[in-house]
């Protein structure tokens, strides 16, 4: 009965593996196609298409905005996010129950509605659209995850050394940059990294937002709407190894600090 238990769950596994990564497996595989159609059966290899994807000058630029908005976006939001969990923890505030979850309501209503939401006051406000009013719109869907990640790793225990930093001589604002943001450097990294992530790849407030300079789920949006093309598969293959670095980056970067403060 343990061997067929251990089966099963080993079955069960590798079942859930094959569902996740089959269509990354698949869409790596017919990047190196050697045909006009990105479909079965696979016909020769070949680097064609990315050729094709790195001397395309829309495509590398996009790729380029997709890039600096996803940094600079998830920079604020980590900085906003880091400020107002500092607020909530430390200090007392009028209805901080509320106030919480007010900053966090973004993370259970669509992107779409947020989209929507965000147009409309940038049509009030007359702001044009590009690459700034799309920063803008990462900026509110990733500021709730960043809050949440920091100010859920802001434990009683930083208090004390906080309060030893003050009877030194400290300031409030020496103690929250030079105290309380090292101790939460793993958090803040985090919550960085996976703000780089949902932002490199999002597409529906991208989409909302910009008008001549896109991003570059946007741009690959516009690629399909001609019909199947074999540099689909060769940009998603690179959009997936830059999520990849990310990802390395992070765990370089994060847990493996966390590991060795522990």
């Amino acid at each position: 009965m343990r061997h067929l238990t251990t089966a099963l769950a080993a079955l069960y596994a590798g079942l859930l593996y094959l569902f996740i990564f089959l269509p990354v497996v698949v869409l790596v595989l017919f990047s190196f196609q050697d045909g006009t159609l990105p479909v079965p059966p696979l016909n020769g290899l070949t680097l064609r298409w990315y050729e094709a994807v790195f001397s395309d000058g829309k495509l590398m630029a996009a790729l380029g905005n997709s890039l600096v908005v996803a940094v600079v976006s998830s920079a604020i939001a980590c900085l906003l996010g880091f400020l107002a969990a500092y607020a909530f923890a430390r200090y007392t505030l009028p209805a901080s129950a509320l106030l919480r979850s007010l900053i966090v309501a973004p993370m259970t209503v669509s992107t779409l509605i947020i989209g929507l939401g965000l147009l409309s006051v940038l049509n009030l406000t007359g702001l044009r659209l590009s690459l700034v009013t799309v920063g803008i719109g990462h900026v509110v869907i990733n500021l709730p995850l960043c809050f949440a990640i920091i100010y859920a790793s802001m434990g009683g225990h930083q208090v004390n050394i906080e309060r030893a930093a003050r009877d030194l001589g400290a300031r409030d604002w020496q103690v929250m940059l030079l105290v309380t943001a090292p101790m939460l450097l793993p958090s803040i990294l985090a919550a960085f990294f996976l703000s780089v992530t949902f932002s490199w790849d999002e597409f529906i407030v991208a989409f909302l937002l910009s008008r001549f300079d896109v991003t570059l789920p946007v741009e690959i949006w516009s690629m399909l709407r001609s019909g199947l093309d074999p540099r689909t598969n060769a940009i998603g293959s690179v959009v997936f190894l830059i999520s990849v670095a990310f990802l390395i980056v992070m765990e370089l970067a994060v847990f493996r600090k966390t590991g060795k403060s522990s």
